[in-house]
């Protein structure tokens, strides 16, 4: 690593780097400390924030960077240390406290009512009343649509929250901080459930708000939106600042190495595939969404053992009611969900892990895990019932864990032990959990959809690897991703979903971006026609 772009702090690591802007920050911590139960979370860090600028702040997962916002928004109380804003040093008790002093988060898991609109969302907790009775929901609503006009956050104020895709979800979160006047906002993983065409849309919000004078502080694992967004970087790893970088002069490489201490290798390798017999096989599958509208339309897909079939996509074109149907969560409409010849369609879940199925779900906290329930019990979800965790009517307490502690080492899950609740853990953690438990069965099919979302470059390098080498122990991998790196660089053959069907299916050495993209939005270039599936008469051609 280039020595030269990293600017190494001490244990309190003061953001001042060179070429940093100068005057008094509107927003300083110093010597923050937050200790709990087992776990120095946070050790005396220290950070400043300029107006007008945006601070990136990286870290594996575990490295203490939520925990820092949740003191600086008050969800947390430090243990030592002084917040300050713009320059004057100031206790923050709670959220409402932060909001007042001009201090919005936008949370990694949206903090939204989904049965209640867009307006009531964002009103909500400061309700504008028409007299001492009756909610102003005019007032509001008008207030929502300037905020929306003026820094081009696009959304309908009357809308269902439930009924939104993420990115619009996201755009209501960040319409609520501004509502409440926040002048200093703190992103968490913004990114990390949207298309890299949301992610744009937001960068493009993200300007506006810097050019009106809003100061941001961007928590993100994806390095190369860093590099494109973030005017400072400050690296935090166990707790401490370790660095700070410039990311006019930095790589992807040289951040990744600060994030984790050692060399990453960001591009995966891997030995061709060697397919042999179908061990997935989805016949003129039909599945409606939770509103009932057509999600999949009579779609064809087969996964061969020993094969990566990635699905690329921009979100909300099917990919979740697929999944959810070949995983049991969902009941198709018709057609046939077959593995290793098997019909299993419609199925309830256990039947389908039973058959050798293996699920990294989109939404781990929906359908990946009990919140409520230890580390050891979520590493068992699936197979509690079963030697060795269960004998008879008795579970095996030692086996469980035993595995439990096992598979926190080897997938390195950042917990206080593995009686912890998972819902305590770090979004990033409690994907490594999930990923532990579900990659560590002898699978013949594992269906992963979105397996790194909120992972550090550490981890996702490691699942990278371990998805290998499922493809060559002989599983079938079916990987659904958001992220187009992350298709081109793991898949063997890419699928392409548009409008609730797989539209063209190419080999990788055919899976350039330019070609994924432009089928991503619906158009076929000529150069693709011979890989195009007969239901592409439908979209257009270029």
């Amino acid at each position: 690593m280039d020595e030269r772009n990293v600017h190494r702090g001490d244990q309190g690591g003061s953001a001042s780097g060179p070429g940093s802007p100068v005057g008094i920050p509107v927003l300083e911590v110093s010597g923050l400390t937050k200790r709990f139960p087992g776990v120095l979370a946070n050790d005396h860090i220290s950070l400043k924030l300029h107006k007008g600028e945006v601070l990136g702040l990286l870290g594996e997962n575990g490295a203490g960077k939520s925990t820092l916002m949740n003191m600086i928004y008050g969800l947390y109380q430090p243990d030592e240390g002084e917040i300050r804003v713009n320059g004057k040093p100031v206790t923050i008790h709670g959220p409402n406290d932060a909001i007042s002093r001009g201090i919005g988060m936008v949370h990694q898991h949206f903090q939204l009512v989904p049965v209640l609109s867009v307006t009531d969302n964002v009103m909500l907790g400061t309700e504008s009343m028409r007299g001492r009775i009756f909610l102003n929901r005019g007032a509001a609503r008008k207030r929502i649509l300037d905020i929306a006009a003026q820094y081009g956050l696009e959304v309908d104020p009357d809308a269902l929250v439930q009924d939104l895709p993420v990115g619009v979800q996201q755009r209501v979160e960040i319409i609520k901080a501004l509502y409440r006047r926040a002048d200093i906002l703190i992103l968490d993983e913004p990114t990390a459930v949207l298309t890299p065409q949301e992610a744009e849309g937001l960068f493009g919000i993200m300007r506006t708000l810097i050019d009106r004078g809003t100061s941001i502080i961007f928590i993100s694992h994806k390095l190369k939106e860093v590099l494109e967004i973030c005017d400072r970087v400050q690296v935090l790893r166990l707790g401490k600042v370790v660095g700070e970088a410039d990311p006019k002069t930095s790589t992807e490489h040289s951040l990744a190495e600060l994030m984790v201490g050692r060399d990453v290798v960001l591009q995966v390798e891997k030995s061709p595939a060697h397919p042999k017999d179908h061990v997935l096989d989805v016949n003129s599958l039909v599945v409606t969404d939770d509103r009932g509208l057509t999600a999949v339309k009579s779609l064809n897909l087969q996964v061969r053992a020993g094969e990566i079939l990635g699905i690329a996509g921009v979100q909300g074109n099917g990919q979740t009611e697929l999944v959810e149907a070949i995983t049991g969560l969902r009941k198709p409409v018709s057609g046939k969900v077959l593995i290793d010849g098997k019909d299993v369609t419609g199925k309830p879940p256990r039947d389908i892990t039973e058959a050798g199925t293996g699920h990294v779900p989109e939404d781990r906290q929906k359908n990946g895990m009990v919140m409520s329930f230890a580390v050891r019990d979520n590493m068992v979800l699936q197979t509690y019932y079963e030697l060795p965790f269960s004998k008879s009517i008795l579970r095996d307490e030692k086996a469980i864990d035993a595995n439990a502690e096992h598979l926190v080492k080897q997938y390195d899950v950042r917990t206080p032990g593995i009686y912890t609740p998972i819902g305590k853990l770090s979004g990033g953690n409690q994907q490594k959990v999930i990923v532990a438990r579900e990659f560590s069965r002898p699978l013949r099919l594992l269906i992963a959809a979105q397996p790194t979302r909120g992972l550090d470059v550490g981890s996702i390098e490691y699942i990278h690897k371990q998805i290998i080498a499922m493809r060559d122990q002989g599983a079938a991998v079916l990987l659904v991703s958001a992220e187009l790196d992350e298709i081109l660089s793991l898949s063997d053959t890419v699928a392409v979903m548009y409008a609730g069907n797989i539209i063209a299916t190419l080999p990788i050495d055919k899976a350039d971006r330019n070609t994924v993209g432009l089928l991503m939005a619906g158009v076929v270039p000529d150069h693709a026609r011979e890989f195009a599936t007969p239901m592409t008469k439908e979209v257009s051609h270029g």
